[in-house]
């Protein structure tokens, strides 16, 4: 795959509409044909290129998470890019011109003679995409964990070879179409056509279908496999791997798995983008004569802080690097501590001397009763 990002190979911008993509990729993919550029390797290639980019731009979901990722992380994440064969990518093509449920006949509008060939057998479909969801703690959003996923879905039929029948003379060609799945009629410039309704657009009948699968080429499986977390995922990302979702039909590729990640809230730790923030709880003269000392990260470890002196309720401490991993470059986040004052709801007689001391130095008006001296006092001086 090229190592241009999808939006340099359709030559449009990352802001670029879901309109200017499909005019894009219906200029390239009118361009590279390979009808127009017979056995010009580098054109088929440029082709399948701008159906790949198509593929993810032109869909929301993927297209998100493509501009979250980065070009690299995307296909590391999904094991190189949409796996997409020939039949795919001529569909995408085909929507650009077609509707309506008929096809465009690309054979009139190129002016080739290759024509809708008379099929050997069933059309190849790729299977559906799977979507299961994943629920992580902050933690292991921040380390990076591996998850267990298990889950049923479409499996290819392994007793007919994933072809729904176990000989050639199982199939029977269509008498309504001739086995070329499709009824053609003509509609102006372009000769249309329509997927045959006796064969549902297959060319072929199956007089004994597999016993297995029932003539459907797969049936549902369990399956159960671990699945790498990369650190730094945020909530809602969804991660694409790669043919492990529904199995094709007749001998089609495999659609995607996309885990959609959800993460759990912490107690004592919260996240604001690559930021890992918590709340330090002090003391009233350890705010006012500054302290040193030692709190717990997310991840265990033991990490020595410096609280400076005068330090106001609500100031942040930032420990560079102590942060989040970035799915998108290089680096992390930080770590910040918001500082809190402990307020005592109950003073010992001692504790209330000191008290009063400091408020009569300070010129500190006092209520009569002790409740009302002790919320004036930190009143005045924690807002």
């Amino acid at each position: 795959m090229s190592k241009k990002n999808y939006y340099d190979i359709l030559g449009v911008s990352k802001t670029a509409t879901l309109d200017e993509i499909k005019k894009a990729y219906r200029k390239l993919a009118m361009k590279h044909h390979p009808d127009r550029n017979p056995g010009n390797a580098e054109a088929e290639e440029l082709f399948k290129q701008a159906a790949q980019a198509y593929e993810v731009l032109s869909d929301e979901k993927k297209r998100a998470a493509y501009d979250q990722y980065g070009h690299e992380n995307y296909q590391n994440m999904g094991q190189g890019g949409p796996q997409m064969d020939m039949n795919d990518i001529f569909k995408h093509f085909g929507d650009m011109f077609g509707g309506g449920g008929g096809d465009i006949n690309f054979d009139d509008l190129f002016n080739q003679r290759s024509g809708r060939r008379k099929k050997t057998g069933p059309t190849p479909q790729r299977g559906h995409d799977v979507i299961q969801e994943v629920t992580i703690t902050l933690k292991e959003a921040y380390l990076g964990s591996k998850h267990e996923i298990a889950y049923y879905h479409a499996f290819a039929c392994k007793d007919c070879n994933h072809q729904g029948f176990k000989n050639k003379t199982d199939l029977e060609t269509c008498s309504q179409c001739k086995g070329a799945g499709q009824v053609r009629y003509q509609q102006g410039f372009f000769a249309v056509s329509q997927a045959c309704y006796a064969c549902q657009g297959q060319g072929f009948l199956i007089k004994n279908p597999c016993s297995s699968c029932k003539g459907q080429s797969r049936k549902q499986e369990f399956e159960r496999f671990t699945v790498n977390i990369p650190a730094g995922i945020f909530d809602g990302a969804e991660l694409r791997i790669a043919q492990k979702g529904d199995a094709g039909v007749y001998g089609g590729t495999s659609g995607d798995l996309y885990l959609k990640i959800k993460i759990t809230q912490d107690k004592k730790f919260q996240r604001q983008e690559n930021d890992l923030v918590c709340h330090l709880m002090l003391t009233y003269p350890q705010l006012v004569l500054g302290c040193q000392m030692e709190i717990e990260n997310i991840d265990g470890t033991k990490i020595a802080i410096k609280v400076p002196k005068s330090c106001s309720v609500g100031e942040k401490i930032t420990i560079a690097g102590k942060g989040f991993a970035k799915l998108k470059g290089y680096g992390t986040g930080n770590l910040v501590i918001i500082t809190q004052c402990h307020i005592p709801k109950k003073l010992t007689s001692l504790q209330k001397e000191a008290v009063d001391l400091v408020a009569e130095r300070l010129g500190t008006d006092t209520a009569d009763s002790q409740d009302g001296f002790i919320t004036s006092f930190f009143k005045k001086f924690l807002g």
